[in-house]
């Protein structure tokens, strides 16, 4: 949490309908200049007047949080990874396809339901009705 001074500050410089934008999404205010923005619609945002290991922040295109919504590079630079950003960096510049990068975007579905489950090849060796109970009406987890 900012202190009042510093929230009244941010909502001078970037106004009233951005300052109720991030409030709703970032849960704070931040004034800073557009550094660029990825493939996927994501703005990135620095300010080096913020406190350390927080000027730099993303507004998501989509606002459902997912890491993995960010491009690689500009991953390694919103974590401070990298100094330079993705559109000045030569390296990025020189080699736009890698044959690591996906070329679709496949979202993390860890918390989802089409999150990868592996296969069960444990067979119990105790069952309730080897052993004479009686398993109607019993939830069993």
């Amino acid at each position: 949490m900012s202190t009042i001074t510093r929230t009244i500050r941010n909502l001078r410089k970037v106004g009233l309908k951005d300052a109720w934008h991030q409030m709703n999404y970032i849960g704070d205010t931040k004034a800073g200049t557009l550094v660029g923005v990825d493939k996927f619609g994501n703005k990135f945002f620095e300010n080096q007047e913020e406190l350390p290991l927080r000027t730099r922040w993303v507004d998501f295109a989509k606002h459902d949080y997912d890491p993995s919504h960010i491009e690689p590079l500009w991953h390694a630079w919103i974590s401070y990874a990298i100094d330079t950003v993705p559109t000045q960096d030569p390296i990025a510049t020189q080699a736009p396809k890698r044959p690591w990068a996906p070329e679709v975007h496949h979202p993390n579905y860890t918390t989802l339901p089409g999150a990868f489950k592996t296969f069960n090849t444990y067979v119990s060796v105790f069952s309730f009705e080897s052993h004479g109970w009686n398993t109607v009406g019993v939830v069993v987890c």
